[in-house]
């Protein structure tokens, strides 16, 4: 269920009717929620095996376990498979939730987690997974994360038929030319080229479940699902000391083993053992340095990150790189923007000079300039005076001296 939940966007939980609520469906509630599904409804089935009263009783029960999720206040539909009665209302409940649904941005590059690798004789290797994001043509080329490999998608299917493309939140299978089955694992994610991070920190905002039971320690081993990879995790918690059910906090995921991760992605963490799920969050920050724990500037950055505007993590995403001069390709990418919406927010910010285009194409932001021109100011003031009778410094030995690590070109 954790493979298969990620990228959709309407959820159906289903309650039988002589059995009512039971301890798997709380735990799918909690998994659907953390993965922040934004709306569905409520299916009574059986009700052919149940009296008009019980089956009240358990409306009201679902009811009552909803609140305060996605679900709370959505229809409750009563259906029996056997008889038939209440599935052509469920069908056109369903069709209504779907053309409200809101489309996924198709600009953005493809993502495919793979949750099925197999072979198929005079074709190849095939995989299966849900398109969380773009769109994914035949004949273009993929690479697949964390390994890196690159590939041709030769073909695809969605629902069993050879389709041009797939878009965000289809089913498909994609035939990959030149990959070995045997190069291919579950939790592995087919991309565009050089769109995804290979990570093995993440920081998030964590939370654990009202319900969990359990208290996440800083520095707990925790399993941790995204997509439809799962791995070991330790999770540091930069705010707190421990993280009883019902609270959140910051905190940096260090991973076994890489995934391929976007800041904004959903994840479910379970605990080490007994294998339960406890909690989850969202990542805001998938490519970050090691912190501190208590640090200050890490927990303002991740405020932002979390909550600010989006010309202000674009800002903030600017400054953490420092005196590396990021190109508009290297911000898209760290921040899942797609390169329209990427333009519009950077000239937002120049124009508010909070960020400064040094080069053609090139940024830096205006604190870490200002520190910049300090140090300069400085380089001149010690030259002059170790060479007095000197006009001046020559102007690549000032620039080597300044960014010593960053490529002109």
């Amino acid at each position: 269920m954790l493979a298969g939940a990620g990228g959709i966007d309407l959820a159906m939980l289903i309650v039988a009717a002589d059995e009512g609520f039971m301890p798997q469906t709380v735990e799918h509630l909690n998994i659907l929620r953390l993965l922040g599904i934004k709306d569905g409804l409520i299916v009574i089935t059986k009700t052919d095996l149940a009296d008009p009263d019980w089956i009240e009783v358990i409306r009201e029960d679902a009811e009552e376990r909803v609140k305060g999720t996605f679900l709370e206040g959505k229809p409750v539909m009563e259906v029996s498979a056997y008889t038939g009665q209440g599935i052509p209302e469920l069908k056109e409940k369903l069709w209504r939730l779907v053309l409200e649904a809101s489309e996924k941005n198709p600009r953005v590059p493809f993502r495919l987690p793979i949750d099925r690798v197999f072979t198929v004789e005079g074709f190849g290797t095939v995989v299966t997974g849900t398109l969380i994001e773009g769109s994914l043509n035949e004949n273009e080329m993929a690479q697949l994360v964390p390994s890196g490999q690159m590939a041709k998608i030769r073909s695809v299917q969605v629902h069993g038929k050879s389709v041009p493309a797939a878009f965000a939140g289809q089913r498909a299978a994609v035939n990959l030319a030149g990959i070995k089955k045997t190069d291919i694992q579950r939790g592995d994610t087919v991309a565009k080229p050089g769109s995804v991070s290979v990570n093995l920190m993440l920081d998030a905002r964590l939370e654990n479940l009202k319900n969990s039971g359990r208290v996440v320690k800083n520095g707990s081993t925790v399993h941790l699902y995204h997509g439809a990879s799962a791995v070991l995790a330790k999770a540091v918690l930069l705010d707190k000391e421990e993280l009883i059910p019902g609270e959140s906090c910051y905190a940096q995921l260090r991973l076994k083993q890489p995934i391929a991760a976007k800041s904004g992605d959903r994840f479910v963490i379970r605990f080490y053992s007994p294998v339960e799920t406890i909690g989850g969050g969202v990542i805001l920050d998938d490519s970050p340095a090691k912190h501190r724990r208590g640090d200050k500037n890490v927990l303002t950055a991740l405020k932002i990150l979390e909550s600010g505007s989006d010309d202000q993590k674009l800002a903030q995403s600017i400054a953490e790189e420092e005196l590396k001069m990021p190109d508009a390709t290297a911000l898209a990418k760290k921040l899942a923007m797609d390169a329209e919406e990427l333009s519009r927010q950077l000239n937002q910010i120049l124009n508010r000079g909070l960020v400064v285009e040094v080069l053609p194409g090139r940024y830096i932001a205006a604190s870490v300039l200002d520190e910049v021109w300090g140090r300069c100011q400085k380089l001149w003031e010690g030259y002059h005076k170790q060479n007095p009778l000197h006009a001046g410094m020559k102007r690549a030995e000032l620039r080597q001296k300044l960014f010593p690590h960053v490529d002109m070109a």
